[in-house]
């Protein structure tokens, strides 16, 4: 699967690299087979944002896309339109993919994070939809965190030195760390919540996207076609 997410990102125009960061020795002989970049991390890590901070600290770039290993339909074009965004966005550090909430259950789901936005800003994150109103109004203002977030990467640096924030430990979201600081994530939003693999049971629901899907279709075949 990170495989299949890493070259999904090798296939947006706008990236100009990728780089798998990982503790574990399986992972990066598996990896390395493929011909994948890794860099090994320490294995003290408690989440992907610190382990990321620490892969690209040797690495000359000014901004870095942090793509989890289980967002395996990835759509490359969605790569390419946060990372105009970044451009155009001088005075933010931090961006965070958010999608649609189809369902009102999802709301209640604990396995993925949600935020609330107002003007593109990120205000807070949670698990459990914290409001009242019915669905309809809280689609307006509530979506899903993606697992795709951005970083300058000298604010990455400096974000994960702090230490962890209180409703960042108890909700065990990385993202509060940045607005209980006083910092903004601005919202890129896509236009669809693709199905990511959080648990076991969620293999299906994936690979049901793909089978209805033209667009998905295409992309796995370029996937299994490309020559990296």
């Amino acid at each position: 699967m990170i495989e299949h997410v890493r070259r999904r990102a090798l296939l947006a125009k706008e990236v100009k690299d990728v780089f798998i960061a990982t503790c574990d020795i399986e992972i990066k002989e598996v990896m390395n087979s493929f011909g994948a970049n890794v860099i090994m991390t320490s294995d003290k890590h408690l989440n992907g944002t610190s382990r990321v901070a620490e892969a690209v600290e040797g690495i000359d770039c000014s901004e870095v896309i942090l793509v989890q290993g289980d967002e395996p339909l990835l759509l490359p074009h969605d790569l390419d339109e946060m990372i105009k965004n970044i451009r155009k966005s001088e005075n933010i550090d931090a961006w965070n993919a958010t999608g649609p909430i189809d369902y009102p259950e999802e709301l209640v789901k604990h396995s993925f994070v949600k935020c609330a936005i107002h003007n593109d800003r990120i205000l807070y994150c949670f698990r459990r939809s914290p409001s009242f109103n019915d669905f309809k109004k809280q689609k307006k203002y509530i979506r899903k965190i993606l697992g795709v977030i951005a970083f300058k990467k000298e604010f990455l640096l400096k974000i994960t030195k702090f230490n962890s924030t209180p409703i960042e430990k108890i909700e065990s979201i990385e993202q509060m760390r940045i607005i209980e600081k006083g910092y903004v994530i601005k919202s890129i939003p896509f236009e669809l919540s693709q199905p990511s693999i959080n648990e076991p049971n969620e293999v299906e629901a994936v690979l049901n996207c793909i089978s209805k899907s033209v667009e998905q279709q295409s992309i796995l075949k370029q996937v299994l076609s490309y020559k990296f």
